[in-house]
């Protein structure tokens, strides 16, 4: 086996090899988890008028303090019929219009109101609790760049804007295949030598978290006519993601098979733990990856190549993987050959996020992983990291 490359080198190598897809548009409310092709704009000023901030009055600042006629009332949606005048107020709901000739707010609590007269004890300045016009965004203006993940965030700031329809790129249609003889689906009796399949579950899942279009193909026992058409229907999708089958056992068919076929491969062997013998090829436009058949190795495989190279197709400008910022509880030794995430929970204090590693770290103890919420980034190196030390982490959706 050649030397492995490290982690940095291999998602280089990854993301060389990707091209966005075409765009596509999309309703604004179906965006979410889509990925911007072009930058939105507003279609509007928001807000499209100068708007009251509060429950109050609307006035002349010039006119306060003092006592004041109530000449009207303004519910929002429902401006008001005319001007204020001078030495008047006008009641006004929050988001109400400002009348022409107003050019304040006094909130509700700061008014004593009797008849149909306010008191007002104190001084206003113009533009006191009013919401101008284009204060948000002006018509024209990006709401949205190129490349950003839509969230609700987004999509009520694209809403907001008059926006009804963005282009996004399309989504990634990938599949998923699991191999290897000794697989049998959940609620099947487990014969002698025999484990359930897992790898498909979490990889499916994992694929739509990123946006991708998924499509389980039947796990395949080591029989390469078996996998012969299984990979070779798995690579008509944008991207083939195998679990199984990439080391050098007799029974490891996945690479053999894949050049057969005439994909192109990248590389093979990464310097992390778990989950050294990763691959990456490509065959035109699709990208093959083959992940480790242990669960967790293929679940570390995911989120430092395979979620980054999805959201690389779909145009984001920064497809990770997204590293956090946190403290560990304990002390955790390194490996001096490979980098190795290390599977934790974590905690958010007063003083950041607190990651504690789980007990049982070998890499397939998936069961055991269901208790972690983040992978902890131990850098190769000789000694330990010591308890209280800054990391960098990746969280597990």
């Amino acid at each position: 086996m050649a030397e492995p490359i490290s982690i940095s080198a291999a998602l280089a190598l990854v993301l060389a090899r990707i091209r966005p897809l075409p765009a596509e548009p999309v309703a604004v409310p179906d965006s979410t988890g889509r990925v911007l092709a072009e930058p939105a704009l507003a279609l509007v000023d928001l807000p499209p008028f100068p708007s009251s901030a509060m429950d109050g009055f609307a006035v002349r600042a010039a006119d306060t303090p003092g006592t004041l006629p109530v000449g009207h009332r303004i519910a929002a949606g429902r401006p008001a019929a005319r001007a204020l005048g001078p030495g008047e107020a006008m009641a006004i709901a929050t988001g109400g219009a400002l009348p022409d000739g107003a050019d304040a707010v006094v909130p509700m609590e700061y008014v004593v109101e009797h008849d149909n007269y306010v008191e007002i004890a104190a001084a206003s300045s113009p533009g006191d609790h009013v919401r101008p016009r284009a204060g948000d965004v002006r018509l024209g203006d990006v709401v949205v760049e190129t490349g950003s993940l839509l969230g609700p965030a987004q999509l009520g700031g694209l809403a907001a804007a008059g926006i009804s329809e963005v282009r996004c790129a399309r989504r990634p249609r990938a599949a998923v295949l699991a191999t290897g003889s000794e697989l049998r689906a959940s609620g099947e009796p487990l014969g002698p030598g025999q484990i359930y399949e897992s790898n498909g579950v979490l990889l499916a899942s994992a694929l739509s978290s990123a946006g991708a279009e998924v499509v389980r193909l039947p796990s395949v026992e080591d029989d390469p006519d078996l996998h012969r058409a299984a990979l070779a229907r798995g690579l008509e999708h944008d991207v083939l993601v195998t679990s199984g089958g990439v080391s050098v056992g007799t029974h490891d068919l996945v690479r053999g098979i894949e050049r057969e076929l005439g994909v192109e491969e990248v590389f093979w062997g990464v310097a992390v733990k778990p989950g050294k013998p990763v691959s990456f090829g490509v065959r035109g436009a699709t990208l093959a990856f083959g992940l480790p058949g242990n669960p967790v190795s293929a679940l570390v495989g995911f989120e430092l190549f395979v979620r980054p190279a999805l959201l690389a197709l779909q145009g984001a400008a920064r497809p990770g993987p997204r590293y956090e910022s946190g403290r560990l509880a304990r002390a955790l030794r390194r490996n001096p050959q490979r980098d190795e995430l290390v599977r934790a929970r974590s905690r958010a204090g007063e003083d950041g996020v607190t990651l504690d590693p789980i007990g049982g770290q070998e890499s397939h103890m998936i069961a055991r992983a269901a208790g972690a919420d983040a992978l902890v980034l131990v850098p190769r190196g000789e000694g330990e990291l010591a308890q209280g030390e800054q990391v960098r982490f990746l969280r597990l959706a």
